[in-house]
């Protein structure tokens, strides 16, 4: 046990507060990056260190937050400055030093740029420079990106034995920028290893309380919370908070009361507020983290919690037994498996089942690129199902969450292959009732083969609560006791305190009304206790039969999910495999045309073939995009501006439409040029972090919008120049650092007093009172927000 975890056990923790803020109040010009001073003010940084080691902290963090190989070549000499720094304020204490590792300021792909495996190379150099140093733990911090986060943990963990902590970026709604909810990044934060997992940033502690709770409730590690000192604005040129020292040790008592257990503070924050909060928290009981008996699989937004309603885990994309399937896979086509996850998403299955085994194809590639691109369009959790261990790493690896995998069994050659890679990666595993002599013909052995399944797997840390068992459903039409065993096996295992799966149709084979025998059977595995189905949605039976389940084992409130359904069926609906479970048009309304409904389902390589074919069937051009791209992305951004879509979702839309648009202007050119609809990007001066900005461009330009990206780091002369050049007098301004706001104010004084421009402003640490503040004529706190703007703006000139 490392001494972070051991402390943890024992009492609650506190660390520093915010450092981009005390550097401002020690000289640090606006703009100049803060690591910089690790050379060139030691002593400065050293004193800052200092103060929060006086303020009773137990954990201080190097001023490494802004490094990593994008924006310096020098990251081993920034870093080992930082550390030495932090140690030397430390020296005669038992206060920890942290490695600080902040976000790249890219977008991984699916949705950017950055390769995942590259973003993982670059917090594997700085791990290791960390470790060398000598750093007792590090902290991932103001991460708010699911898939970034797993890539500097991944790389923590691969190459350093250190503790590590890890905390996101929640807004007020409880989500990460790319959509995912405090219960998603517990699942695979915990499943990962992570020490320690909370929030930092973004928020005040009033704003962040809910979310701490939520945290407190589900997680089995101790929760760390840093909030800001509230709201930023900004005055005589400085950026400011609207709570004060006070006020904010008052808050996180309640969050010590709550139940966090690693208490700090992030922008706004100084010494002082450290202090007072160690000041009204010590006398507060603590109550270190429990183990909670949650079994739990994620997605990059939500988590799907096992155990409590029956989970639908959807058959479709499995090759075994369907030729055209296994021809899609063969041949690449991809637009059929992407739409057969969207068909079963809509018919409402909980977890989509992944498997691309076709002889002759090389699965571990097809397992990472199909994969990837279910997740860019679909939100469910998804099993990686496969009996090739390359495959299920392939998988497991670029996995956005927390993954169902399916399978291990009894045998020491599954288990010694896929025990590991459950542990590395985190994720709950279908345990088949097999072992080295086969399947067995009790319940009682099959049970027992689970135990041994279990006792096994905690050899390698992990969980009871990650197995959940398949006790195997083997066809009735050879042996007619078979489904008896298997619901005798299912009562026995759950009994043991382990959930239960199962592969409904497997029972059936052979038989001659094959639907009405796999809904009856389902029907008596749910009485059983069965925990999860793999099952055809499209069967209305077997929908049917879930739907009753629920409401007779009180699952349904006053019934609605049964009534709702059965009232959608048509009224001579037959109760077979091919009658397929309705679901309603995306918007509720009549269905829409095929590229609308590919755009807007963010299928990219779908929609420009559907472009071309309606095109080249003599559709007028800019009918298509007036008629059917933009209302699309219309409709996704209402979705994602409501929280019923995710930034993810929004992305790959954007992408689509603009690749259809691509399609068109070859047809027929936009009427717009860039002179009269464009618009200027760019991060401020000393910010590297364009996350926010570039998603904002690839909105704008999926809507026909001309874009200019000036890019990061933009000195407000650079902006003046490019809209002199350009001409154009709409520009958006980025900010994510407390330290470059103050660049973000001067270059929009600068553009005030050069001509008549409007600027738009975003950012993780603005507000619309701190955008009035500094002038800016429009905030908005996400991109759609952004298009909304200049559309109105253009169509106001």
């Amino acid at each position: 046990m490392n001494k972070l975890t051991q402390l943890l056990k024992e009492k609650r923790l506190i660390l520093d507060g915010g450092f981009g803020t005390m550097l401002q109040q020690a000289g640090l010009p606006d703009g100049q990056p803060p690591e910089g001073w690790n050379l060139t003010h030691p002593e400065k940084i050293r004193e800052i260190h200092a103060a929060y080691v006086a303020a009773g902290c137990d954990i201080i963090t190097a001023n490494t937050f802004g490094i990593n190989p994008f924006k310096y070549d020098n990251c081993r000499e920034l870093i080992t400055a930082a550390v030495d720094s932090a140690r030397r304020a430390a020296r005669g204490t038992d206060v920890m030093v942290a490695f600080d590792m902040g976000p790249t300021g890219r977008i991984l792909k699916p949705f950017g740029t950055l390769d995942f495996e590259d973003a993982v190379s670059a917090y594997a150099e700085l791990a290791v420079i960390a470790a060398e140093t000598g750093v007792d733990l590090v902290i991932i911090e103001t991460m708010n990106d699911c898939l970034e986060t797993k890539a500097a943990l991944l790389a923590v963990k691969e190459n350093t034995d250190l503790p590590v902590i890890v905390t996101n970026v929640y807004d007020a709604s409880g989500k990460l920028m790319t959509g995912a909810d405090p219960e998603a990044m517990v699942a695979m934060l915990e499943g990962m290893g992570a020490d320690a997992v909370g929030l930092n940033c973004s928020l005040g502690p009033e704003a962040m309380l809910p979310i701490v709770e939520r945290l407190v409730g589900c997680a089995s590690v101790p929760v760390a919370v840093a909030p800001n000192a509230g709201l930023p604005s900004v005055r005589d040129g400085r950026t400011v908070y609207d709570v004060d020292a006070d006020q904010f040790a008052s808050l996180m008592a309640k969050m010590a009361e709550t139940g966090a257990a690693l208490l700090g503070g992030c922008c706004g924050t100084t010494p002082e507020y450290i202090a007072k909060t160690v000041e009204l928290t010590k006398n507060i009981p603590y109550v270190p983290a429990t183990e909670k008996d949650i079994t739990v699989v994620s997605s990059y937004t939500h988590a799907v919690r096992i155990g409590e309603i029956p989970v639908l885990i959807g058959e479709r994309i499995n090759p075994t037994g369907k030729p055209k399937l296994k021809e899609a896979i063969r041949t690449g086509d991809t637009g059929y498996i992407l739409k057969e996850g969207i068909r079963q998403a809509e018919a409402g299955v909980q977890i989509l089942d992944l498997n691309v085994g076709v002889p002759g194809t090389d699965e571990p590639e097809n397992m990472l690129k199909l994969l990837t691109e279910l997740q860019a369009v679909i939100d469910l959790p998804l099993q990686i199902d496969t009996s090739d261990p390359k495959a299920l790493e392939a998988g497991m690896r670029a996995y956005m969450g927390k993954p169902l995998v399916n399978s291990v069994n009894g045998t020491k050659k599954s288990m010694d292959a896929v025990f590991p890679l459950v542990k590395k990666y985190g994720g709950a595993v279908i345990a088949l009732a097999i072992g080295e002599d086969g399947i067995p013909e009790t319940a009682a052995e099959r049970a027992a083969i689970i135990d041994q399944i279990v006792a096994e797997a905690a050899k390698y840390g992990i969980k009871k609560k990650d197995i959940i068992a398949d006790p195997l459903a083997l066809t009735v039409s050879a042996d007619v006791n078979a489904a008896r065993v298997t619901l005798e096996s299912i009562r026995l295992i759950k009994a043991a305190g382990i959930r239960t799966s199962l592969g409904v149709s497997n029972v059936s084979f052979g038989l001659p009304g094959r639907n009405t025998v796999n809904s009856v059977f389902f029907g008596q595995a749910l009485y059983a206790g069965l925990d999860c189905a793999i099952m055809n949605p499209f069967s209305t039976a077997m929908m049917t039969a879930w739907y009753t389940h629920k409401m007779l084992a009180g699952l349904d409130p006053a019934c609605g999910g049964y009534i709702g359904y059965i009232s959608s069926l048509p009224e001579t609906a037959e109760v077979t495999a091919k009658s397929p479970a309705p679901s309603a048009a995306s918007d509720g309304g009549e269905a829409e045309s095929g590229l609308s409904e590919l755009v807007f389902r963010g299928l990219r390589a779908e929609s420009v073939a559907e472009a071309k074919r309606l095109l080249d069937g003599g559709r007028e051009p800019l009918s298509l995009i007036n008629d059917e791209i933009i209302p699309a992305l219309n409709k996704i951004g209402d979705r994602f501006e409501k929280k019923q879509a995710y930034l993810p979702q929004l992305l790959m839309s954007a992408e689509a439409a603009t690749a259809a648009i691509a399609e068109v202007k070859e047809r027929l050119p936009l009427r717009n040029s860039d002179s009269e609809r464009s618009v200027i990007l760019a991060t401020v001066k000393g910010d590297v972090h364009d996350i926010g900005k570039n998603i904002v461009k690839v909105l704008l330009e999926s809507y026909g919008f001309a874009v200019r990206d000036l890019g990061r780091d933009v000195a407000p002369e650079e902006v003046l120049k490019a809209a002199k050049e350009s001409g154009c007098r709409l520009i958006g301004l980025s900010a994510l650092m407390t330290t470059t706001v103050p660049a973000m104010a001067e270059t929009i004084k600068l553009l005030r007093s050069s001509g008549d421009y409007t600027v738009m402003v975003g950012g993780a640490v603005l507000t619309k009172g701190f955008a009035d503040e500094i002038n800016a004529d429009f905030y908005s706190p996400d991109a759609m927000g952004a298009v909304r703007f200049a559309t109105e703006w253009y169509s106001e000139r």
